[in-house]
């Protein structure tokens, strides 16, 4: 939708900005999933955390980009109760990162101080980043699920 509505695309020349927007990834340090069982907690510590992370993103994109308000707003609750879930799913759920209220604000009027022609990339870079950090949240989600005896 966004390579639609505002010519926003992987192979557009205003891609080639700088990325700087530091948006949560789960790395393969965090524990590739082959050996996943020895960093369960560990991975489920950076999903969690990752996912409280995106919520301001989120926020701005809710804002940002209105003529998609409605299924941002249900995005943005619905990453909500996920790094909820899975917080409670690790052993010591205190050690799950939650950025503080003043941390949020920081990051919230960077991304507002954002010039109107950078903000489609912003939110398509928030988008992107979001989408692959799902995928692997959804490929650790199906592995725990198969390997431990709880229900997600």
């Amino acid at each position: 939708q966004m390579c639609e509505k505002f010519t926003v695309c992987p192979n557009s020349m205003e891609m080639l900005l700088q990325n700087n927007l530091n948006l949560p990834k789960v790395t393969e340090e965090d524990g590739d999933f082959l050996t996943f069982l020895s960093f369960q907690d560990k991975c489920l510590r950076k999903i969690s955390s990752g996912l409280y992370t995106f919520q301001t993103y989120l926020k701005y994109v809710k804002e940002t980009f209105t003529s998609e308000n409605q299924n941002v707003e249900s995005l943005f609750y619905s990453t909500e109760h996920l790094a909820r879930t899975i917080r409670h799913m690790v052993i010591n759920p205190e050690e799950v990162i939650i950025p503080d209220a003043a941390t949020q604000e920081s990051l919230y009027t960077k991304l507002k101080s954002t010039k109107a022609w950078t903000e489609k990339i912003t939110i398509h870079l928030i988008l992107r980043d979001f989408t692959s950090f799902m995928e692997k949240t959804v490929r650790a989600v199906r592995y725990l699920k198969n390997t431990r005896s709880f229900s997600v």
